[in-house]
């Protein structure tokens, strides 16, 4: 049908013009607090461009569920301002007619929002932690300069070498203060270099030397002649290692161990497509726009009812995470809701001149209360 075709049209421009500015907006914000990051000493600032990159990969399924809702919300809402939809009705056409060409547009959004939830946000922020990770954990007795203090990325540990063997494979007269414990211990060696053990942790071997144990302020302290000592000066941490952080579990990991904190990320991870698909139905009733009252609060309505959809999502993944809800009895009731909703509203919408209709039996009602009224006066 052309009508159809026009809605499909203008809704692939809406969807460019829509996704353009939202995408600006969160890529803005995201250089504004990666680069605070970077300045401050959090991040490497070589690192900056990959992890704006991860970082908006992460966003991507949040901005094209939305741009698919505003998208679908501003072409209805303008069919209603410009009186089209008064052409579509006069035909013989009901508002649910627009399911077919708004899925038509909206389907493609919905799988690529669910290959961004279940498979490139997780890889995206598994990356973007073992890019910070390697940043703290990054080499600190190699970066010392002989003859220059230099405290670890921790600030537990101070270093200090005169300087380099002739292979440049070790330095030597290693001085090393660390604190801790309401005890500091300072180490002296002759020679020093950095290994790996198994777990990936990072080692400072120092080799002939000298320890010196005692707390501040305290006239006892210990002292230990050593041959061969070892410093730990970096642990590989838990995002890396453990991979504790749900966030950063692949969908799979999070089927195969149902823990708690994976049941409520799976949870999300799940929504994300179906919110997208419930949302763009959901706009199409929402849309409706009485042409002589304009149309600015229609639309802050329905933007309140998908934010409150999307905070309710939130915190169903909240309860499933906390243990106090099963994953089971949380996933899906929101959604029939939201669904019921939907068809409740298209009822509503396409049987307005129905005599059941319930606005038009509030009227009746309320005038015949008024007859009763005057009568009795």
């Amino acid at each position: 049908m052309i009508f159809q075709r026009a809605i499909r049209r203008e809704m692939w421009n809406t969807v460019g013009a829509v996704f353009t500015t939202l995408f600006t907006i969160v890529i803005t914000v995201l250089l504004i607090r990666i680069l605070g990051d970077a300045a401050a000493g959090k991040v490497a600032s070589a690192d900056v461009a990959a992890l704006i990159g991860f970082a908006t990969l992460g966003y991507l399924p949040v901005i094209i569920s939305l741009t698919a809702f505003i998208s679908v919300l501003l072409v209805v809402a303008r069919s209603y301002q410009d009186s089209e939809m008064v052409v579509w009705f006069s035909s013989g056409l009901s508002l649910s007619r627009w399911i077919r060409p708004v899925l038509q547009v909206g389907l493609p959004l919905v799988l690529v929002t669910a290959m961004l939830s279940l498979w490139l946000t997780p890889w995206a922020n598994r990356s973007a932690a073992e890019y910070r990770e390697r940043f703290r954990n990054r080499e600190d007795v190699s970066r010392i300069a002989p003859g220059k203090f230099q405290e670890s990325a921790g600030g537990d540990k101070i270093f200090f070498v005169e300087g380099l063997t002739a292979d440049t494979s070790r330095v030597t007269n290693v001085f090393v203060r660390q604190t801790g414990n309401r005890r500091d211990s300072v180490v002296v060696a002759e020679e020093g270099a950095i290994t790996f053990d198994a777990s990936g942790d990072k080692l400072l071997q120092l080799f002939k030397g000298r320890r010196y144990d005692g707390a501040p302020g305290s006239d006892e302290f210990r002292v230990i002649d050593f041959q061969r000592y070892t410093i730990v000066v970096s642990q590989t941490g838990s995002e890396v290692r453990d991979n504790k952080a749900a966030r950063t579990q692949s969908t799979f990991t999070l089927i195969t161990e149902p823990t708690s904190p994976h049941r409520a990320e799976l949870l999300w991870r799940l929504a994300m497509p179906i919110m997208c698909f419930v949302q763009m139905l959901l706009a199409i009733p929402l849309g409706f726009v009485n042409p002589r009252r304009g149309r600015a609060l229609n639309l802050m309505i329905a933007l309140l009812l998908a934010v409150t959809y999307s905070n309710a999502i939130g915190i169903f993944q909240a309860q499933v995470g906390g243990g106090r809800l099963a994953f089971g009895m949380a996933w899906w009731p929101l959604h029939v809701a939201a669904l019921v909703v939907i068809v409740v509203l298209f009822f509503w919408r396409d049987n307005l001149n129905s005599r059941w209709h319930p606005a038009r039996l509030w009227g009746l009602g309320r005038r015949a209360l008024l007859v009763r009224r005057k009568g009795a006066a």
